[in-house]
């Protein structure tokens, strides 16, 4: 399906335009940094802070998938 065809708004189809020019490898990179960061901090004793940090994990890799969707309907 391509844009055009697409009953997306505007707005959508900017963020869209946007997203798909960030590389996947991105948000996999970004993602396991921040469960090493996690893993850091859990280390130095600051165990609010390493859970706050390890929950950014999840919906990093979700929009990785948005991402990859994205790249994939537009091709």
């Amino acid at each position: 399906m391509k844009n055009s065809d697409s009953k997306e708004d505007k707005s959508t189809l900017a963020i869209e335009e946007q997203t798909k020019k960030i590389p996947s490898d991105a948000f996999l990179f970004t993602s396991m940094g921040a469960i090493a960061l996690s893993l850091t901090l859990k280390l130095m004793g600051r165990r609010g802070d390493a859970i706050f940090v390890g929950q950014w994990v999840a919906p990093i890799l979700l929009l990785g998938i948005y991402n990859k969707m994205v790249k994939q309907q537009n091709s």
